[in-house]
């Protein structure tokens, strides 16, 4: 299921942003991907998305990450292992996979991931889980 077709894109606020390689939306407490069919998500990629969400990756701003992989393509899993060793912004990520082929690539880039990565076998699970984890719970109460 596409986020614009979930309940979610009508619940939450977000903002739609396009790239030729896919989509991705930013609410306020996490990033989504919708990449496109056949793509290999590589160091290129990373950079354009990392520059595009540079102001929210630097001011130390905490987001969870889902990969909502209803497309098939690669992803270098070594830009895991880079991007945490250069930036902090993600707290959580969670892959929703649509095929056992899906779920085994990304069982391997949960190694190469130092923090929470969640399996999902939709993309409801993947928004509730990382909405209800603990990092903004806390956020909401001091507010």
């Amino acid at each position: 299921m596409k986020f614009e077709d979930s309940k979610y894109s009508k619940l939450l606020s977000y903002k739609k942003v396009e790239f030729s390689f896919g989509t991705l939306y930013e609410t306020e407490y996490f990033l989504l991907s919708e990449l496109n069919e056949g793509i290999h998500v590589d160091h290129h990629i990373a950079s354009e998305l990392i520059s595009r969400f540079s102001d929210l990756i630097l001011r130390g701003h905490k987001i969870g990450y889902i990969a909502n992989r209803y497309n098939s393509y690669s992803f270098d899993p070594q830009l895991w292992v880079d991007f945490n060793n250069d930036y902090d912004a993600f707290i959580a990520s969670a892959i929703v996979t649509y095929s056992d082929f899906s779920y085994l690539n990304a069982s391997l880039e949960k190694q190469f991931f130092s923090k929470s990565l969640k399996r999902c076998d939709n993309l409801e699970q993947a928004i509730e889980w990382i909405m209800n984890l603990k990092e903004f719970k806390k956020d909401t109460n001091q507010n």
